[in-house]
Parts: C-alpha cells; sequence; structure tokens
C-alpha cells in the first residue's frame, strides 16, 4: 500500500459485490455494518450539537437576549445555516438507521428510540432558538430525507410498472385472448 497513488487507495476500500453469492452476502453485511456505524456517529454528533450549540447558551437575561437561548442565534444567519445544515444531517442519519435496522429482531425499540431521540431534538432546538420561523424551517428541513427518499422509490416505481394502453378506446377494449387460435381465413376452409 506504501507508495500507491490516491486513486489506487481510493479503489481498495470501495465497496466491491463479490464473484459468488456468499461473497456477496458478506460484503453487503460488512457495507451495513459500516454504513450503522457512520450513521450513529453522524447522528451522536448532531444531536449533541442541536442540545448544546456552539458557543452555548445565554446564562441570564438581558435586553437583547433571554437566558436558554443559543449565543450564536444573535448571528442569525449563521445560526439559521448552523441549524439547517445540522437538522439536515441528523434527521439523514436517523433515517439511514431506522431504514438499515428495518428486519433487525429489536427493530420495534430501534423505531421507539429513534422516534424519542428524534422528538428530544426537537425540544432541545425549540428551546435554545429564539426565533419561532428558525424553529419552523428547521422542522421542515428534518422531514427533507424523509420526503426524498419517498420521491426516489415513487419515481423508481413509476419507471418500472408496465406502461397503460396509449389511448382510451384500447383502454376499454383490454387485451385480446392470446391463448385462443387465431381466426382461419375462409378460403382455406373451403379447400381442404
Amino acid at each position: 500500500m506504501v507508495g500507491t497513488t490516491f486513486k489506487d487507495w481510493c479503489r481498495y476500500f470501495q465497496y466491491k459485490e463479490g464473484a459468488n453469492e456468499e461473497d456477496r452476502d458478506k460484503n453487503r453485511a460488512d457495507a451495513r455494518n459500516a454504513l450503522l456505524v457512520v450513521a450513529t456517529l453522524i447522528a451522536a454528533v448532531t444531536f449533541q450539537a442541536g442540545v448544546n450549540p456552539p458557543g452555548g447558551v445565554w446564562q441570564e437575561t438581558k435586553a437583547d437576549h433571554i437566558a436558554g437561548t443559543a449565543i450564536c442565534a444573535s448571528d442569525s444567519d449563521a445560526y439559521y445555516v448552523f441549524l439547517t445544515s445540522n437538522t439536515l444531517a441528523f434527521s439523514a442519519a436517523v433515517l439511514v438507521i431506522m431504514s438499515l435496522t428495518h428486519n433487525f429482531p429489536f427493530k420495534f425499540e430501534v423505531r421507539v428510540a429513534g422516534v424519542s431521540m428524534i422528538i428530544t431534538y426537537g425540544s432541545a432546538i425549540f428551546a435554545v432558538t429564539p426565533d419561532g420561523e428558525t424553529f419552523q424551517l428547521a422542522l421542515i428541513t428534518a422531514a427533507a430525507p424523509l420526503i426524498l427518499r419517498c420521491l426516489i422509490q415513487l419515481l423508481v416505481k413509476l419507471k418500472n410498472r408496465k406502461p397503460e394502453p396509449p389511448c382510451l378506446i384500447q383502454a376499454f377494449v383490454g387485451p385480446r385472448n392470446k391463448t385462443a387460435e387465431p381466426p382461419k381465413d375462409q378460403t382455406q376452409q373451403a379447400n381442404p
């Protein structure tokens, strides 16, 4: 591995499907496990950043701020970017975790924990966000990965479905019975 190029290094760590079914199953399991670790780390980091925003929270109430609100929210543009990006990463990571643990033995418990974590995150950012509009935008951002995943699934289903008849008349007539014999020509029946 020493002395290889960056491209070779990246190729070495890429996901490989495998030559036989056993290799494919092992590689898929390894990829799922790696994705679960990465998604869990992203969820943990973004959850912590949402609960304890950069700079902390104000400790006392004064004329320009309220105790318990995010200090970085005093620069509304920077806080808006932080909150949107953090919420998007958090909700995408939770969606990956929920998707990858769909058929696990304790999937109900994982779902309860995931939903509880989402509610806790939402409560925390609601508590530290001084402006209600920013919080509403964060909720919309949180729904974006799920909406995008549903749209992708819908487009895939629409792409893979059988085409409908091109005109209204064919829709009412329906397909012909392909198992029945076609009608014989009258001239061929007269001459045996």
